[in-house]
């Protein structure tokens, strides 16, 4: 495709080892040793701060959200790791131009955030119904949550759209093939991101989307900045807007949404297969699908060259 031709830069380096082997060790080995990371880094917490640990682990608490997002950053450690010791590529041949990468990523950063408040405002929440938590207090955190969500964002980028992406665009030519699979993975680890067995489907579904504008944004611009933009505002909208109170990752909203604190699960009775035909998931998924393709296009427009 014409329009992907900055992709068949970006990807170039791979092209040197392009083995399907070489690319699936590394795939294995990034997610085993990422799983070996964040377990020593918990087996450190439990150990140094055993006071602070169970804190952490509930994932509610701002310091626990802010904890797991940091914690990606052994994931893109390790991506550069992995990339430099079975393809001899650096981070550069990763991420792009670092000059290309840093424009698209400011553009992407101001077009996506501009279109994330429009949809605050138009679009019924229902913030009303929501309790606020202080003001000064999100204010203080603010600064530390972007950096952290930076952070997170960055290593999936560098992950998937980044080291997977182009590694199979240099063995494969069909786009279906090197954007489909390597968001296939991004869908699945989102799996236990669901309070119970239909939540969880619909968040796969919903990653599976999200990852493919996120890919097509790379192919379009030649480098990972516009994604990491794309995705970094759609997570600070998403973790530190509104939450439901109690749950995972609640800690950094403005807005909580009263609920239950404890998620189901399908121990608890919950529906083994999900129901596609409740009318209130229907319309969930109808937004939520509107939100990446209006935000995805924003961004698409402004890194328009």
């Amino acid at each position: 495709m014409k329009s992907y031709a900055p992709h068949d830069l970006l990807a170039a380096p791979a092209l040197r080892t392009k083995s399907l082997f070489l690319t699936l060790v590394g795939f294995i080995a990034i997610e085993f040793m990422y799983q070996l990371g964040r377990d020593l880094l918990d087996y450190l917490l439990v150990n140094l701060a055993p006071g602070v640990a169970p804190v952490i682990f509930d994932g509610i608490a701002p310091i626990a959200v802010l904890y797991d997002l940091f914690g990606f950053a052994v994931l893109g450690l390790l991506v550069v790791f992995v990339a430099r010791r079975n393809h001899d590529r650096g981070l550069r041949t990763l991420v792009g131009p670092f000059g290309l990468a840093k424009e698209d990523f400011r553009r992407a950063v101001l077009a996506a955030g501009v279109m994330h408040l429009m949809l605050l405002a138009i679009v019924p929440w229902g913030l009303d119904q929501a309790d606020m938590i202080p003001l000064d207090h999100w204010l203080r955190v603010a600064p530390v949550a972007i950096v952290a969500l930076l952070v997170q964002t960055g290593a999936e980028e560098l992950f998937y759209r980044g080291y997977l992406q182009q590694q199979l665009a240099a063995r494969f030519r069909n786009p279906l093939i090197w954007m489909v699979l390597p968001n296939i993975a991004f869908a699945w680890v989102h799996w236990s991101n669901g309070a119970d067995f239909t939540d969880s489907v619909y968040y796969v579904g919903w990653a599976f989307i999200f990852g493919l504008a996120a890919s097509d944004l790379t192919a379009r611009s030649g480098s990972l900045g516009a994604a990491i933009g794309f995705h970094l505002m759609n997570n600070v909208f998403a973790f530190m807007v509104a939450d439901v109170a109690g749950f995972p990752g609640s800690g950094l909203a403005l807005f909580l949404f009263p609920g239950d604190p404890l998620p189901l699960s399908p121990d608890d009775g919950a529906a083994l297969v999900p129901d596609l035909t409740d009318s209130w998931l229907i319309w969930q998924m109808a937004v939520d699908l509107a939100v990446i393709g209006v935000t995805w296009l924003a961004v698409r427009v402004a890194i328009r060259r």
